[in-house]
Parts: structure tokens; sequence; C-alpha cells
């Protein structure tokens, strides 16, 4: 498998969107469970399936990128409104990047890394390790590579992100991944309770690092990518289930600019074991 992922790296960007394209609409066909999520957490969002059926493709294509992505040829990306993250640095307490399952998300803390790391350190982002651990392996080595550092969602990990914060490096998040029991609390995600973790806002609060929300565009007919930097509107709160809430409706301003290539499919409603269900969500639903 390893070996496959090498070769297809090296496919072009062109064709890896017209395949993953095609992989997308498979993969929703064939899952009647992944189909029905899909249309749910679409449908809590306030989006028909017209809407945003143009997602279906780009799921597939958010798979289909990945050996491109860790070992081919890096695709073309512009940075829109790098002012504000020069600016986030400059305040010297390091910056926290925060991005949804939106667009090429893969790619949007690399790009950062390889036009900011030799100025002002490696982007230490927070990884998942992989079950299998052929892709364990893969992934730690496809990730850590100059100017990046991945990490695990483990104690240690966390440690070292502080660390890297307080030397005025940079970090990564995906804050609408749901977290393990007891690291999240229950939060408003397009008016349902979602379990969120508080990490985000724990670190901007214990180091004082800036803020910055980030999400990578893909463009059409294989033509690259844009990564659009922009403020958190407010400060967070201290109280973690504010700081929460605010965060997610930040991810969900991002989500509505570009719906077509959210991951709809993700089970972020999904309940940890071990966690109690609010009311609230009860009462609402699960997607």
């Amino acid at each position: 498998m390893p070996v496959l992922f090498r070769l297809l790296a090296h496919i072009p960007l062109r064709a890896v969107h017209f395949l993953g394209g095609g992989l997308g609409w498979l993969a929703f066909l064939a899952s009647p469970t992944y189909r029905r999520r899909f249309l749910a957490n679409a449908a809590l969002a306030g989006y028909r399936f017209a809407d945003v059926r143009p997602a279906v493709a780009q799921a597939g294509r958010t798979v289909a990128e990945i050996p491109r992505l860790w070992f081919g040829e890096a695709p073309h990306c512009t940075l829109q409104n790098e002012a504000l993250v020069a600016q986030a640095y400059a305040a010297g307490r390091g910056v926290i990047y925060l991005t949804p399952h939106l667009g090429c998300f893969e790619l949007s803390a690399r790009d950062a890394a390889r036009r900011w790391g030799a100025v002002y350190g490696p982007i230490t982002v927070l990884y998942r390790p992989a079950r299998q651990a052929w892709l364990a392996r893969l992934m730690e080595t496809a990730r850590n590579r100059p100017a990046m550092h991945a990490v695990p969602t483990t104690l240690s990990g966390v440690r070292q992100m502080i660390k890297a914060l307080r030397r005025g490096e940079a970090v990564g998040l995906l804050p609408d991944q749901v977290p393990p029991s007891g690291l999240g609390v229950w939060a408003p995600f397009f008016g349902q309770d979602a379990y969120t973790m508080t990490l985000a806002a724990r670190l901007a609060q214990q180091t004082g690092a800036q803020v910055v929300l980030a999400f990578c565009e893909r463009l059409p007919r294989g033509r690259g990518f844009v990564t659009h930097f922009q403020r958190l509107e407010e400060p967070l709160a201290h109280d973690a289930t504010q700081a929460a809430a605010q965060i997610n409706a930040a991810m969900e301003r991002l989500i509505r600019q570009c719906p077509e290539q959210y991951l709809w499919g993700y089970a972020r409603y999904k309940r940890p074991r071990a966690e109690a269900v609010p009311q609230a969500a009860v009462a609402g639903g699960a997607a």
C-alpha cells in the first residue's frame, strides 16, 4: 500500500480531481448511512441537496488528493490576506490556525508552513493516528516535514503545542473534529448541540496566542487552491462552553462561504462513549 500511495502521488492534479469526484459519488450512492448523514447535516445548516450537491464529489477529491499532498509535488496555492497572518506572528505570542473540514484542509497548514516556517519556525499540527500500523507509519512520515511538525492527540502532543506557542511558533487544529470523551463540551453547531473540543480555546487562553481562521478552497479543473485567512470576530470567553460556542460559530461562518466543499458526511454529532447527551440534543435528534 505505501508503494501505491507513492505512485498515485505523481498523477496530475486535474486527473486526481476527476477520479476523486467519481469516488465521492460512489461512496454517496453505495452507503445509505453516509448518504443519510450527509443530507441530515446539510439540512440542519439550512441547505437543500441541490445547494450542496457539489460537496458529494468534493468529498471524494479530499481523499484522492492525499497521496499527492503527502508524497508528490506541492500543488499551486495562493494565499489570501497574508497581512493578517504577518500581524498575528508579529505579536510574538504564537499563532493558532483553526480550520474546519472544509476544502483541502490538509494543504492549508502545509502551505502556511512553507510560507512562514523559515522565518517564524515550524507549524505544529495535531492529528489522530490511524489504527492500522502501516497507515500510522505512513502518516507520521508524510506529515513530519520541514517547517511542519505533527503530534498525536495525546497529553504529550498537547504539551508540545503549548511549548511551540510559547516559542512564538504556530499550531494547527480542526476544531470541528469530535474529541474523545472528557475533552470537550456540548455547544451549538448549526443549531444543534455537538460535542466540541475545548483545546483550541485553552491553548489561546494559556499562551495569549493569536487565533487565525483559515480554509483552503479547491479551484475547478485542477487549477490549484486558494487559502483564505480571516480574523476571529471577538475575543474568546473564559468559560469553556461559551468559548467552544464562539469557535463553532466561527467555523459555521467559514463553511457558509464555501458550503459546496464541506464534508457534510462527517459524523459531527456523534456522541463519544461515556458522554451524556444534553436534553436539547435529544429533543432535536442526531445527524
